[in-house]
């Protein structure tokens, strides 16, 4: 029977010993820029999917996603007994990183909606500028048939 309330409770508490313990622990140097953001745990507990994140050195530096893979896959058995002293279950759950692309896709949909919004008032422009060909009122009034 899984308890789908209970394994949110371990992934929660497996994503926080294990960004700790990068934090504060685990002195890889590959490691500096990761950041812990969402973990999920198989309904039998035995398995653990931790997302993570990398950031670049400066805001306009590219993340250097493989050397914080090779970190993570070094320090997995680290924080595997870290998590198995820290939740006090009875089998501790292997651990899998996965790269989380949400933040980079969300990066990705505000540039899409800049140029978007951009573009936008690029028509509003033209738009605010514009006349309509011809006259100004092109419909025959009374006026025109009596001359």
């Amino acid at each position: 029977m899984v308890d789908q309330a209970r394994a949110r409770r371990l992934a929660k508490r497996i994503s926080e010993i294990v960004a700790t313990a990068i934090e504060y622990e685990v002195k890889d140097p590959r490691l500096r820029f990761v950041t812990i953001t969402d973990a999920k745990v198989t309904g039998d507990l035995r398995e653990a999917t931790v997302y993570y994140t990398v950031m670049g050195e400066t805001i306009d530096a590219e993340p250097d996603y493989d050397a914080a893979a090779a970190g993570l896959a070094k320090a997995k058995g680290v924080l595997r007994s870290k998590v198995g002293a820290g939740t006090g279950v009875k089998f501790t759950p292997s651990l899998a990183f996965v790269l989380d692309k949400v933040p980079d896709a969300a990066r990705e949909m505000e540039e899409l909606l800049a140029r978007a919004r951009a573009a936008d008032a690029e028509v509003a422009r033209v738009a605010a500028e514009a006349r309509h060909a011809g006259e100004p009122d092109p419909y025959k009034t009374d006026r025109d048939d009596a001359e």
